[in-house]
């Protein structure tokens, strides 16, 4: 399968819509709840219909997608003309979407091309150590990168255990979320606010101590935990396992250094600022963006082609995870324009009354409130818009939020980061964890349930995080 074939869901509605129209934006503040409407119902599709429904959403959750999107855009065209729309469409599948997918495909295909061969046994030390060292990964190959490079081993260390739903849990929400915090590469949010002005050095000094506190607690509750369902299994279930045992070798270690380049292709687009702009259809397309995103592109084909075959075949690696997440969010990134629009009209629009929340009789930041309100919102929007939502709603300068605004910047960066671990939908990395594990038989919690695992243990820890750092 080509990477063409990835990109596909970024096509439908974009290139269709006339460009000549690709000038007018939507206004949040003209728009009444009604709106949110699909983006409600395509949420709602993809916590259900894998109960109700798993046939029917297997073959056709790409077509249900696209239904939901479209039933934004149709009714929105036919009530405020085409213009109202195309251009936010084209902006957010041309300079979002596309950039997100082509980040996540790179990282997909070049983690994946890394096998590190021979057995390890599912220990909770074992599986506390591997967790820990993905946490401390994706600060530095993205969430995206650990998540893939790490979680066929694990899967293979674990095959033999009947209890182990819990341990792919807890790598969501350690290697796939909180483990990004320390860079702009660990999380696109936080990619966003260096775009922005902000310093990586801050990222690093701001946000070490939350994400050490909330690693540590999870680190431990999850050894806990683990210790107790290792005590369930009968010593002939740990006896068996289906992976024999082999030295440990890393192959495939070319992928190290395309994983390099992917990591200096995201940095070079945030430090190098040719000022070369080009005017498509109302978009402005920046050449560091381009040059970005085509050495994304150049690292993956590479990976593909120079990798030996049997690395990937062993890592049973395949586009279907991929694939499902560029459906999925190709259809979220429509249908939360109009969610996103009516935030960004902040007291002039349908959410004035989460606005009013994050700011205090006297004008000064409730620095509780951006951190639990952010959090709130990426749990289940894409936490990059809604890290810029916020920014811009505390005053969106950068020298500013990282002076006298500091408090409130870690608050709108940790509520971005953090809470992407709610809900399967919170972070790209979340879905393709799951479909993976899925595909390797490990039975994974339903959308409600995983969020009930949530409930249980990252909302306690936030609540911790509340107390000691606001």
């Amino acid at each position: 399968m080509s990477l063409t074939r990835l990109l596909r869901p970024a096509l439908p509605l974009a290139l269709t819509l006339l460009p000549s129209l690709a000038h007018a934006s939507v206004n949040g503040a003209e728009l009444s709840m009604l709106w949110a409407v699909p983006f409600a119902g395509l949420l709602l599709s993809i916590a259900l219909m894998p109960l109700l429904a798993p046939a029917v959403w297997h073959h056709n959750f790409g077509k249900i997608a696209a239904g939901w999107a479209l039933a934004f855009v149709l009714p929105f065209a036919a009530n405020h003309g085409l213009a109202g729309v195309s251009h936010d469409i084209l902006h957010t599948m041309v300079l979002e979407y596309v950039p997100f997918i082509i980040l996540l495909v790179a990282l997909f295909t070049v983690a994946g091309g890394i096998y590190i061969n021979g057995n390890l046994h599912g220990s909770p030390l074992l599986n506390s150590g591997v967790l820990a060292t993905g946490t401390v990964l994706a600060s530095f190959t993205g969430t995206t990168g650990a998540s893939m490079l790490l979680i066929r081993p694990l899967l293979r260390a674990n095959d033999n255990r009947r209890y182990k739903t819990h341990v792919f849990v807890f790598f969501i929400f350690l290697v796939a979320n909180i483990g990004g915090s320390l860079t702009p590469l660990g999380d696109p949010p936080l990619f966003l606010g260096f775009l922005k002005g902000v310093g990586f050095g801050w990222t690093i000094e701001h946000m070490l101590a939350p994400m050490f506190s909330a690693s540590m607690i999870l680190l431990l509750v999850f050894f806990v935990l683990d210790s107790y369902f290792y005590r369930k299994e009968s010593a002939q279930t740990l006896a068996r396992d289906p992976t024999p045992d082999s030295p440990l070798r890393i192959e495939g270690k070319l992928n190290f250094l395309l994983l390099g380049g992917v990591v200096v292709a995201v940095l070079l687009s945030g430090v190098w600022q040719p000022g070369v702009v080009w005017q498509v259809y109302g978009l402005d397309i920046e050449l560091q963006n381009v040059v970005r995103d085509l050495l994304l592109l150049a690292m993956a084909g590479l990976s593909l082609k120079l990798t030996p075959r049997h690395c990937r075949e062993a890592n049973a690696f395949n586009w279907a995870p991929m694939l499902e997440v560029a459906k999925l969010f190709a259809g979220i990134f429509i249908s939360m324009i109009p969610v996103l629009a009516m935030l960004k009209a902040g007291p002039d629009g349908a959410f004035a009354g989460l606005v009013r929340m994050v700011t205090a009789p006297d004008g000064t930041p409730v620095n509780v409130a951006y951190f639990w309100l952010t959090g709130a919102l990426s749990s289940f929007l894409d936490n990059a818009p809604t890290y810029l939502v916020f920014f811009n709603l505390a005053g969106g300068d950068a020298q500013q939020l990282m002076g006298a605004g500091a408090n409130t910047l870690l608050a709108i960066s940790m509520g971005a980061v953090f809470m992407g671990a709610n809900s399967y939908i919170g972070n790209a990395p979340n879905f393709m964890v799951k479909a993976i594990a899925e595909e390797r038989g490990v039975v994974m919690p339903s959308f409600f349930g995983y969020i009930g695992w949530a409930c249980a243990f990252l909302i306690p820890t936030f609540l911790l995080l509340t107390v000691l750092f606001f």
